[in-house]
């Protein structure tokens, strides 16, 4: 069982920057891929980043390629998500997600997801 706790989203300006850290519990986080998605209301939950178990391997979905950076620290059990140059649209609840030995960007392989942060862009 690995337990997910997302932080670090607030309102901020376009044009600004967050990072999300997302702490996981349990000894076996390296064992997990990482992902992370976002959903805005009325929406269907969508893929935004996904980092292999080493962390040396790394996806995105377009939309974000070149602004968003996804990290993890396996010595901490923690996975980030640096965000910059946010544009209104990236408003959403972002949560992180845990993927048995994988990091796909379909949200149905994941098998543990965190409670989610709000994260809002203003224009």
């Amino acid at each position: 069982q690995v337990q997910l706790v997302e932080s670090g989203g607030g309102l901020v300006q376009a044009g600004g920057s967050l990072r999300l850290s997302c702490a996981a519990s349990g000894r076996t986080f390296s064992s997990y891929g990482m992902g992370w998605f976002r959903q805005a209301p009325g929406k269907e939950r969508e893929f935004v980043a996904a980092i292999s178990r080493s962390g040396g391997s790394t996806s995105y979905a377009d939309s974000v390629k070149g602004r968003f950076t996804i990290s993890r620290d396996n010595a901490k059990n923690t996975v980030y998500l640096q965000m910059n140059s946010l544009k209104p649209e990236d408003t959403a609840v972002y949560y992180c997600a845990a993927e048995w030995f994988s990091y796909s960007s379909s949200p149905r392989e994941y098998d543990f997801w965190g409670q989610g942060t709000q994260v809002t862009v203003s224009s």
